[in-house]
C-alpha cells in the first residue's frame, strides 16, 4: 500500500484551516465595522417641568416658538408643558411639582413668592383682556368703556355669560370685574365651564353668551367663532400681565433649578423678546403680546 507524500496528505487540513482563518477575519471585520458605524447611545436628556396658562398654549406661542427656540439652545432638557389655570399652575409650584411657572394672576403670584415657594419672579409680556359676545348684543353693551358697567349690564338682561371657572387668571380677572361690579354672578344664566379659554370660547359661540377672554386667544381662534365679537375693550382694569417664576429649590430640593434658571433667562433675553413681539404680527395684523422683560408695570 502506497502512502501519500506528506504534502498531499495535508491539504485538505490545510484548506480547511485557511478557510477558517478567512472566516475569522471577514467576521473581525464586520464586528469592527459595526463598531464604528454603530451611533452611541444620545445621553438621557433632563426633564423640566413647565406649568403654564392655557392661553400661552393656545395662542401657539410655546409650541410655535418659545418651546423649540430653547430646544435649539438647550438640547440638554426635554420640556414638559403642562397648561392649567394659573391657580392651578401655581398649586403644582407650591407642592414642588413643577419646576417652573409662566403665569398671569399677578395678586396669585405675589402670595406664592411670599409663602416662599419660588427663588425668582420676572415680567415677561402682556396683552389685554377684552369682552367678547354675540354680535346681536342682547345685554347693548357693545362700545362700553367700562368692563364692571358692562357686566352689570349682562347681569341685568340675564344675557348668557360663560365662565371658565377654573381658578385661572382670567376666570380671577372676570370675578374681580364683578366685584366692580357689585355683582355676585348666579342662575341659569352664568354658565360656568370648567375648560380652558379656547373652549369656553367656544362654548359662548354656540351658546351666543359673553365671556371674557385674552386677546391672544381671541385673535388665535375668532376665525372658528362666526357669533362672536369684541364688546369692551381698552379698560385699564383689562390689563393682563404675564411672569415667569423659578420654584424654590431651597424649599422642595427635586426640582430641577438649573433647568428652570435656563428656562427664565431665556424667555426674558433679548432675543427671545424680540421673537415674542414680533409673534402674530404676520397672521394678525398685530402682536399677541407685548415683550416686557426689564420694564415696571
Amino acid at each position: 500500500m502506497k502512502i501519500a507524500p506528506a504534502s498531499r496528505r495535508f491539504r485538505p487540513f490545510a484548506a480547511v484551516l485557511c478557510v477558517a482563518v478567512l472566516v475569522a477575519m471577514l467576521a473581525t471585520g464586520c464586528n469592527s465595522q459595526q463598531s464604528s458605524t454603530t451611533e452611541k447611545p444620545a445621553e438621557e436628556k433632563s426633564q423640566l417641568i413647565l406649568a403654564t396658562t392655557t392661553s400661552t398654549q393656545d395662542t401657539g406661542l410655546l409650541d410655535e416658538l418659545v418651546i423649540p427656540e430653547f430646544n435649539k439652545k438647550y438640547p440638554q432638557y426635554e420640556v414638559k408643558t403642562i397648561a392649567v389655570g394659573s391657580g392651578e399652575a401655581m398649586a403644582m409650584g407650591a407642592k414642588g411639582d413643577a419646576d417652573v411657572l409662566l403665569v398671569h394672576s399677578p395678586k396669585d403670584e405675589d402670595k406664592f413668592m411670599a409663602d416662599g415657594n419660588g427663588s425668582s419672579r420676572k415680567a415677561v409680556m402682556h396683552n389685554d383682556f377684552v369682552v367678547v359676545g354675540p354680535k346681536s348684543d342682547p345685554a347693548k353693551v357693545k362700545g362700553t368703556k367700562s368692563a364692571a358697567d358692562a357686566f352689570k349690564n349682562i347681569a341685568d338682561a340675564k344675557a348668557a355669560f360663560i365662565t371658565r371657572g377654573d381658578d385661572s387668571g382670567t376666570h380671577k380677572k372676570e370675578l374681580k370685574i364683578w366685584d366692580e361690579a357689585g355683582v355676585k354672578p348666579s342662575g341659569a344664566w352664568y354658565v360656568n365651564t370648567g375648560q380652558g379659554m379656547g373652549e369656553t370660547l367656544r362654548i359662548a359661540d354656540q351658546k351666543s353668551g359673553y365671556t371674557l377672554t385674552d386677546r391672544g386667544t381671541w385673535l388665535s381662534t375668532k376665525s372658528s367663532l362666526p357669533n362672536l365679537e369684541i364688546v369692551v375693550e381698552g379698560d385699564n382694569l383689562l390689563q393682563n400681565f404675564y411672569h415667569v417664576i423659578v420654584v424654590s429649590k431651597k424649599k422642595f430640593p427635586k426640582i430641577n433649578e438649573q433647568g428652570a434658571i435656563a428656562f427664565s433667562d431665556f424667555i426674558i433675553s433679548p432675543e427671545t423678546q424680540k421673537m415674542i413681539g414680533e409673534f402674530g404680527k404676520a397672521k394678525y395684523g398685530q402682536p399677541l403680546f407685548i415683550p416686557d422683560a426689564g420694564k415696571k408695570e
